[in-house]
């Protein structure tokens, strides 16, 4: 299946909306896999350069295509919620790393 990666910055002052929809969003993000639609390679919060305050999220996601994504991101409660403002998904193709065989074909 492709790879896809979702870079999502919050609205501005959304810091605290973030925080009081973390367990959901989470809840949510653990779900995919069971769901089959999208599974979660990787996901973290972006941070200030100093560490000290979320700014947005990035994920890799393995999908069955782009509507699955766009799903996805519509059915995430950082979404439904109000927490990102800018989201961009972008299809990722993944270089072989020697010594590994590639991931998320063409």
């Amino acid at each position: 299946m492709p790879l896809y990666v979702l870079h999502a910055k919050d609205r501005p002052g959304a810091l605290q909306l973030r925080m009081d929809h973390y367990a959901a969003h989470r809840a949510f993000l653990e779900g995919q896999d069971e769901a089959g639609l999208v599974s979660v390679v990787m996901s973290g919060p972006l941070q200030t350069d100093d560490g000290e305050m979320m700014t947005g999220s990035l994920l890799l996601l393995e999908a069955q295509d782009r509507e699955a994504v766009d799903q996805f991101v519509a059915e995430d409660p950082f979404t439904r919620e109000g927490v990102w403002g800018e989201v961009n998904v972008s299809r990722f193709y993944r270089r072989r790393t020697p010594g590994r065989a590639s991931s998320g074909g063409r």
